[in-house]
């Protein structure tokens, strides 16, 4: 006979907790914040809405913790590293976000609290690709051109479903964008 491992309270708690989290972040990829209801989420989680309220307090704290912050690249030494790390970071996007950041840009146009986490996400993302780009004229605007493209396409793809986004390879996609990311890191030469 096997017994099984017992487990503390608060490991079942963590357990609980990592069930309701995973289950918000997958409905409010579906659905947003707005259409996410509190008992929606206990009910995927297999939990009591009471014990959602118990764990996060409000519908707004459950979806600050189950959304996370999209990645910051670290900034390159150069434009053409810049560029690489951009890319590789597009082929992540394509290929699939996780749910919390897929909530969050799904709700970042119904929901204030929501769309300054996008805000704040994308300046820190616009600070460090800025940075890379210290030679270049307007390095915080032509930093900003490169991560909201970057934002465009994945919201075309991921969100909307375009289908000649869905239908075209990753690497295609990439060799397409790659020469308008390379022309935005490099600095003007003026004749």
């Amino acid at each position: 006979m096997t017994t099984t491992p017992h487990r503390s309270r608060a490991d079942r708690r963590r357990a609980t907790e990592a069930r309701i989290l995973g289950s918000a972040r997958e409905l409010f990829a579906e659905k947003g914040f707005e259409r996410t209801t509190i008992r929606a989420v206990a009910s995927a989680a297999g939990v009591d809405p009471a014990l959602v309220m118990q764990y996060f307090g409000s519908k707004r704290e459950l979806f600050g913790q189950a959304v996370q912050a999209l990645p910051v690249p670290p900034a390159a030494a150069d434009g053409d590293g810049l560029v690489d790390q951009l890319m590789a970071s597009l082929g992540v996007k394509l290929g699939g976000l996780p749910e919390g950041t897929l909530a969050m840009m799904r709700s970042m146009l119904t929901d204030r609290a929501a769309a300054d986490h996008i805000r704040a996400a994308l300046g820190r993302q616009t600070d460090s690709v800025g940075a890379a780009l210290p030679d270049a004229d307007d390095p915080e605007l032509r930093a900003a051109l490169m991560v909201t493209a970057l934002l465009g396409v994945t919201i075309g793809h991921q969100l909307l479903g375009l289908p000649v986004l869905r239908e075209a390879p990753a690497e295609r996609i990439a060799a397409l964008l790659r020469p308008a990311l390379q022309a935005l890191s490099d600095p003007i030469v003026e004749d």
